[in-house]
């Protein structure tokens, strides 16, 4: 099964490697902007949040959603480019490779670029923040990054193999995966939300992305509610792509 998804996993990796400076100048935009504005802009106003720098508060979030954002947007785009435009996938299924290769070679696909471009907003960000974290708390953040770039892609994948419209993908990012980002708690403490819809907002997958990544960076451990949250929920949305992903193929 792996040799099949690995060399799809190959093909996009040289796909990539044809642009990589585009790509990260892109993408490197937008989380810094965000931690200019508010890691700078506000530090003013808000020194400290839980008795962390608000710079650094943020940071570890703004890292962790450029890596999910880059999962989600390569496995959806890719998804839907070579199944409506270049018929790719048509091509792989009258070889031996089957649907679960195509599937992890998609989801592997997803991961490495949201690690490469996770990775350089990271040194980005550490290069102009003054605050340093424990370089051994970073397995258990690449930990849970790993765990959430599958899940976004495992969700990237099953956009890019039902939707048929391409401007209705960059729908499902606004109206779905933004709002689920920005309501994770990126820029502020969960304690902000009122009692009575805290636990629902805890229960969110993202949040376990950007909670249970801040605690990592931060602490070197994921708390085991969030933990739970990101392995089930990224065994979840693998079943449900390879299931999507299989019966559209069959139609």
């Amino acid at each position: 099964m792996f040799r099949g998804a690995l060399s799809i996993w190959g093909r996009d990796m040289l796909v990539l490697r044809r642009s990589i400076f585009s790509e990260l100048i892109a993408v490197v935009a937008y989380p810094l902007t965000l931690y200019l504005a508010f890691g700078f802009g506000l530090k003013g106003y808000i020194s400290e949040v839980n008795g962390v720098p608000y710079p650094l508060f943020i940071a570890p979030g703004l890292i962790s959603m450029t890596a999910v954002n880059a999962a989600f947007d390569e496995s959806s785009w890719s998804m839907w480019f070579h199944r409506k435009v270049q018929r790719t996938i048509e091509e792989y299924r009258v070889t031996p490779v089957t649907v679960y290769d195509i599937v992890i070679g998609k989801i592997f696909s997803g991961f490495s670029q949201g690690a490469i471009k996770g990775a350089v907003v990271f040194l980005v960000i550490l290069f102009l923040t003054p605050f340093r974290i424990d370089y051994g708390h970073l397995p258990a953040y690449v930990l849970c990054l790993a765990i959430s770039s599958m899940t976004f892609s495992c969700l990237g994948t099953i956009c890019g193999t039902v939707i048929d419209k391409p401007e209705n993908i960059g729908r499902v990012q606004s109206v779905v995966i933004v709002p689920l980002i920005f309501m994770a708690g990126i820029f502020f403490p969960l304690s902000s939300y009122p009692a009575s819809i805290l636990p629902l907002i805890r229960l969110l997958p993202t949040t376990a992305v950007f909670e249970g990544a801040r605690d990592a960076l931060l602490s070197g451990s994921i708390p085991p509610q969030y933990f739970i949250n990101l392995v089930v929920t990224a065994a979840l949305c693998f079943a449900l792509a390879v299931y999507t992903f299989n019966r559209k193929m069959a139609e």
